[in-house]
């Protein structure tokens, strides 16, 4: 095991499974599934803390920076604590990284050049403000490469993985990271293709939009989905697929088909191209509600083959 407290960008993140640990239960679960997906992936294994100690207010709105010996006391603590951790740890690679930055900062760096970021849904102590609302959405939103956030544990049983698609260039990118993880896994897919019809106002006037016919919508939608789902089943013949095609609210549909889900996977935003229907809100609400992990892929992911 090696360790590193500089906080300067290094190979300690370079293609590895990078977790954001600060002691609380949620990390813990947290750096236990990084663990188990760095072996998967013939990857190494980064436990990453964030030192951010408190500036003292001198007065006269001028701030006093921490002492020096603070600062090296808050890293040793930490990179004791985080080394007892990794070795209880399965995992045969696993390193280090207490950076002086804040939460977000240090992990949006590691993402980098990460293959993915991996985190508890709420923390405390380093990451004092890991709360989703705050951490977790800026950096699932902002990442360049996976962030995986660990809600509660799936069931034993879980073998599906649940991905909303919407035919936009992040649904695609969020195809790409579910198929390999499921194939990867031995789990199934389930692709949900969720649209609502909008509403109109009962006063039209001759520039509003016409209406479009139910039956069109529907058909259309269909189309959609067979459409991106095509390719896949040639490149991944040992995924089983099924589509749930919904008309309801995405974020309700996504929720709905979690029961036997291991995973959720969705892109950090997207563009139905029906409905304009916005995916970046159906992300974030479902962060905020589902009961597993949930994966949130960027368009410039990096490649997830094993290293």
């Amino acid at each position: 095991m090696n360790s590193t407290t500089n906080n300067s960008k290094n190979d300690h993140f370079d293609g590895r499974v990078v977790v954001g640990m600060d002691g609380s239960e949620s990390a813990m679960r947290a750096a236990k599934w990084g663990a188990r997906e760095a072996r998967l992936r013939g990857r190494g294994l980064t436990l990453a803390h964030a030192v951010l100690p408190t500036v003292i207010d001198g007065g006269f709105g001028l701030g006093i920076p921490p002492r020096l010996d603070l600062i090296d006391e808050l890293r040793r603590v930490a990179t004791t604590e985080l080394t007892d951790i990794a070795a209880h740890l399965n995992c045969p690679d696993v390193d280090i990284h207490v950076g002086v930055s804040s939460p977000s900062g240090l992990l949006l760096t590691a993402s980098e050049t990460a293959s993915m970021i991996v985190l508890g849904s709420r923390g405390h102590g380093g990451f004092h403000d890991l709360l989703l609302g705050s951490v977790c959405n800026q950096v699932s939103a902002h990442a360049d490469c996976p962030v995986i956030v660990i809600r509660d544990e799936p069931h034993d049983d879980a073998h599906e993985i649940v991905v909303g698609i919407d035919g936009s260039e992040h649904s695609i990118a969020a195809l790409d990271f579910a198929f390999d993880e499921a194939s990867r896994h031995g789990w199934e897919i389930v692709a949900v293709h969720a649209w609502d019809v909008p509403s109109y106002d009962l006063f039209i006037s001759s520039e509003a939009p016409i209406p479009i016919p139910l039956e069109n919508i529907g058909d259309a939608e269909v189309r959609l989905a067979s459409e991106v789902l095509s390719g896949y089943a040639e490149d991944y013949p040992d995924v089983q697929i099924s589509e749930r095609l919904v008309r309801s609210s995405p974020v309700l549909a996504i929720l709905d088909a979690t029961t036997d889900a291991a995973l959720v996977v969705l892109g950090t935003r997207g563009l139905n191209a029906a409905l304009g229907a916005l995916l970046g809100s159906v992300s974030n609400a479902v962060l905020h509600k589902a009961h597993v992990p949930v994966a949130i892929v960027p368009i410039a992911s990096h490649p997830l083959d094993a290293a």
